[in-house]
């Protein structure tokens, strides 16, 4: 006897879910449900349904477009269900496990060098929430071509990061934004606004004898100095742009070494690290500025074989025969080999107060001498006055979100309560390029907070030479595929 079937029933049972279909959905729950327990996030329960409906009920017709009659939907439906899985697997790889970086400066050189490509890994330190959860993968805060924010600045989520594998420890390489990046002037988007607004306001009022005045009056000068300098960019966006907001996460991405840990105390002396009293092994490729004095300039290869790039041989006086180069301990013992080299002279900053953090105090501090210092300490409690204020202000106000006022007295005032103790709510970090003389580092912008650390380098998975075409030593064969730590 034969059973006639109808459509309905036809496509009841091809919707009906077999034995490997439970299977396939109740893997992917749970493998969700840890990942979910690992971010300590629970708000993304509401996607378990929709995985149970793609499995089992298949209420939603999630491939509609499959049975189309029409090839061109079939076409463009396809490759847009392929790039949004992309850029949604994109987006959670780079978010919680691995996210590329380009080296663009030369400020860890030679331990990395422009033009390195690496994977940071997000959960050796562990990976953080997002603040603006809905952006672009592959862009850090401008779209290219369109020119315009990669993200959208709300919702903002509150600072939170998951379990990793450890936190940064002095030596490591660490990734992190930019901490002075969260105003900036579009028109230059890697200079820090504090410093470029203070630059002109001293180059308009360079007359001002702080030495001779008071705490108070030194922070009134300095503040005048600042408004002066703000002002002018604010009143110039066809030369300096437009003054924008960047989110922590949004800012630019920066990669220095961490020289200090929470709760240690720093100096430099004579270009020298101390960390805790202790003299610190530097690293085997750091380098300082040498002026070498030749009978002529070196030619390219000679250049290469040196690793001295073309950009910093650029700066050579044909009148005194002299090069200014930053140069590894072994570079300048093999110059001093070379017959056509005559002497080495090594750069030293004695100019104080050129510019190094704080910017509104007058330390008289510079890049090979400086501090001490101490690293905020999550949990720490510290007196503070005049004397120090300057150099914790932006971690108690723009990191920590307090009110911070001073009167005429030198009394300070935080959240308009008097007082003269401070407890950090943070760990704080101090990073500082291998590139001694050529590294906008720490000593220029202060502190990195712990909610500004992206993630931890671990591979070179691509190195290019722009001083070579492609074809003709283009590719650092020698660093493809190797560990960060080996160039350590």
């Amino acid at each position: 006897m034969n059973t006639k079937i109808t459509p309905n029933q036809s496509e009841n049972d091809s919707q009906t879910s077999s034995k490997k279909d439970w299977i396939k959905c109740g893997c992917l729950i749970i493998l969700y449900l840890i990942f979910l327990l690992w971010v300590q996030s629970w708000w993304g329960l509401f996607i378990v349904p929709l995985i149970f409906d793609a499995y089992i009920t298949r209420k939603i017709k999630w491939s509609w477009w499959k049975k189309s009659q029409n090839a061109a939907i079939r076409t463009v439906m396809s490759w847009v269900d392929a790039i949004i899985f992309a850029l949604v697997a994109v987006y959670f790889v780079n978010l919680y496990f691995f996210q590329n970086y380009q080296i663009p400066s030369s400020s860890l050189e030679k331990s990395l060098l422009v033009g390195d490509y690496l994977f940071v890994s997000k959960m050796s330190y562990g990976a953080r929430i997002p603040n603006t959860p809905l952006s672009m993968p592959l862009a850090q805060h401008t779209l290219p071509v369109l020119n315009c924010k990669s993200y959208i600045e709300y919702p903002q989520w509150d600072y939170k990061r998951i379990a990793g594998f450890g936190n940064p420890q002095r030596g490591d390489i660490v990734v992190f934004n930019f901490p002075a990046g969260d105003s900036v002037a579009l028109g230059y988007p890697d200079q820090d606004l504090y410093s470029l607004s203070y630059d002109i306001g001293v180059q308009s009022c360079n007359t001002i004898p702080m030495d001779s005045m008071s705490l108070p009056k030194q922070r009134e000068a300095y503040a005048f100095l600042y408004a002066i300098g703000r002002k002018y960019i604010n009143e110039n966006p066809q030369l300096f742009g437009k003054v924008g907001y960047r989110p922590i996460d949004r800012r630019e991405n920066y990669v220095k070494r961490c020289i200090a840990i929470p709760g240690d105390s720093l100096k430099v002396i004579a270009g020298q690290v101390y960390v805790n009293h202790k003299k610190q092994k530097n690293p085997e490729n750091m380098q300082f500025k040498y002026f070498v004095f030749t009978d002529g300039p070196f030619d390219n290869d000679t250049l290469h074989d040196l690793g001295i790039s073309l950009e910093d041989a650029a700066n050579y006086n044909a009148q005194e025969s002299c090069y200014s180069l930053p140069l590894t301990e072994a570079t300048r013992r093999s110059l001093l080999k070379m017959k056509k080299v005559h002497r080495i002279e090594r750069f030293t900053d004695e100019q104080g107060g050129n510019g190094v953090y704080p910017q509104n105090l007058n330390t008289h501090w510079t890049r090979d001498n400086y501090g001490p210092i101490w690293i905020p300490k999550k949990g720490a409690t510290i007196k503070i006055s005049l004397a120090n204020l300057a150099i914790y202000e932006r971690c108690i106000t723009a990191y920590e979100g307090h009110t911070l006022r001073t009167n005429d007295k030198g009394e300070i005032f935080i959240d308009n309560k008097k007082t003269t103790t401070y407890k950090f709510k943070m760990d704080y970090y101090w990073m500082m390029g291998d590139n001694r003389h050529n590294s906008l580092d720490s000593r220029y912008w202060g502190f990195v907070p712990e909610d500004h650390v992206v993630g931890k380098p671990i591979l070179v998975w691509l190195s290019l030479d722009k001083d070579r075409s492609l074809f003709n030593g283009g590719i650092r064969w020698n660093r493809i595929f190797k560990w960060v730590s080996d160039f350590n």
